[in-house]
């Protein structure tokens, strides 16, 4: 299953198991992260509605994307000016899209209940 997500001003095509880079969002490497701009989503040629679809994805490092120099001169004005800039990046490795995600939970959450309910049985 693969879907287009907008984030930072961009839109990229992911899938389960991807690694992106965007631009800098807030969290520590290691934390997870919710996508909930979901434009397209789908499998294959089929398309899938996107109706409350989130992509989550965990945050791999915070990084500086490449130096970039900004250099601006007038001819024979006497006018220079040096510049540099480095703009932060945030890697993001794809976990699960949408419904992936929410069986897993589901399931998690079947589980507990069950349990609880055992103990009480017995007393």
């Amino acid at each position: 299953m693969f879907a287009i997500v907008r984030t930072g001003g961009k839109q990229y095509r992911v899938a389960a198991g991807d690694k992106i880079v965007v631009e800098k969002l807030d969290g520590e490497a290691g934390s997870s992260i919710t996508l909930g701009d979901v434009l397209l989503a789908g499998e294959g040629s089929e398309l899938k509605p996107t109706d409350g679809l989130t992509v989550s994805a965990e945050i791999v490092a915070q990084a500086k994307g490449e130096k970039v120099i900004v250099f601006k001169k007038r001819r024979r004005h006497n006018y220079r000016r040096k510049n540099g800039h480095r703009q932060q990046h945030t890697i993001l490795k794809i976990t699960a899209i949408g419904a992936q995600e929410k069986k897993a939970k589901a399931k998690k959450a079947d589980a507990a209940p069950a349990e609880a309910a055992a103990p009480a049985a017995e007393a």
